[in-house]
């Protein structure tokens, strides 16, 4: 695997509310640049051996991937690809930050050429920027899309801070 980055962000909510935002795929498009579509392939909530079908447009192609879920629990998601342009391995982890709310890491290891890490790099980085833009504004308080969630942390805390 060439590409091999981690990015952070701090979320200023509480984790339960990040793990249930970050681990229901109907709102991945809202935060996750290029991402046009995700869908649950199977029965919610989204749980190990789960599976994710995604469309993106990278460098302007469309690309279209499942990932399957490894792990899942209130500190992190790890998934891989199963069907992909190249092998994928993806991390999130949201854990609770000294100061108060969340600190967001994404780790992406990968197939592809090790020139495209800077770019990969660059993209997470910019994807938990505008998560932390969305939660922060609100999205993930129980509005329409958390009463039918896929996510299976989204009633820990009700949606609350």
């Amino acid at each position: 695997m060439s590409v091999d980055i981690t990015a952070t962000v701090h979320v200023d909510r509480e984790p339960a509310a990040v793990a249930a935002y970050m681990t229901d795929p109907a709102n991945d498009p809202e935060w996750i640049g290029g991402l046009r579509e995700a869908e649950l392939l199977g029965d919610a909530p989204l749980a190990v051996g789960s599976r994710v079908r995604r469309v993106a447009y990278f460098l302007g192609r469309r690309v279209e991937y499942v990932n399957e879920i490894l792990s899942l629990d209130d500190r992190q998601l790890d998934m891989r690809s199963v069907k992909a342009p190249f092998p994928m391995r993806i991390t999130y982890r949201f854990e609770r930050a000294a100061g108060g709310g969340t600190t967001v890491s994404n780790h992406v290891r990968g197939g592809g050429l090790r020139l495209f890490a800077p770019l990969v790099k660059r993209n997470v980085q910019r994807d938990l920027e505008r998560l932390r833009d969305v939660l922060e504004a609100g999205a993930g308080d129980g509005g329409s899309r958390g009463e039918t969630t896929s996510s299976p942390f989204a009633r820990l805390d009700g949606g609350a801070e």
